[in-house]
């Protein structure tokens, strides 16, 4: 019973960490799709607010079912940083390439959360919904990557 629940713990403090990236990317990404200036990546960025919104939402159902109901979701430290760097470039007028290179270190942080995750021992249906969502942030920084290295038209 002990093993039992230290694993139910090691998967716990692994979803919560995850859980804590996808707040982080929830309120960067709605924060930028405020203050671009392209339209697509507008929607964009709006988008994949709410679909890290509906990650979190995952991963919580999973910790619930598990009996785990203390779900705090504050973030991480280093995306408030984020978040707030963004916002001052933001409020200073930078360019949208500037802000997607914000986008794109928080991505990074994403990237690294997720693959660290899933070097854990987790239980099948949490890896497999991990490895799902997991493909879809790699697509994501791609796809800020690619608008940050696109030329930009004179």
């Amino acid at each position: 019973m002990a093993n039992t629940s230290g694993k139910l713990k090691e998967t716990e403090n692994v979803l919560k960490e995850v859980i804590d990236v996808l707040h982080d990317g929830q309120l960067g990404f709605a924060r930028l799709g405020e203050h671009v200036k392209d339209e697509q990546l507008k929607r964009y960025f709006l988008a994949e607010s709410l679909k890290r919104a509906t990650f979190r939402g995952e991963l919580e159902n999973e910790l619930h079912r598990d009996g785990v109901h203390d779900m705090k979701g504050e973030g991480t430290v280093s995306g408030s940083l984020l978040r707030a760097w963004g916002g001052l470039k933001a409020k200073a007028g930078a360019s949208d390439h500037a802000l997607l290179e914000t986008a794109e270190q928080a991505e990074d942080t994403a990237k690294k959360v997720y693959a660290d995750a899933l070097a854990q021992d987790l239980p099948h249906p949490v890896r497999l919904l991990l490895t799902e969502q997991q493909r879809h942030i790699l697509m994501s920084h791609d796809y800020v990557k690619s608008h940050r290295d696109a030329p930009v038209p004179a």
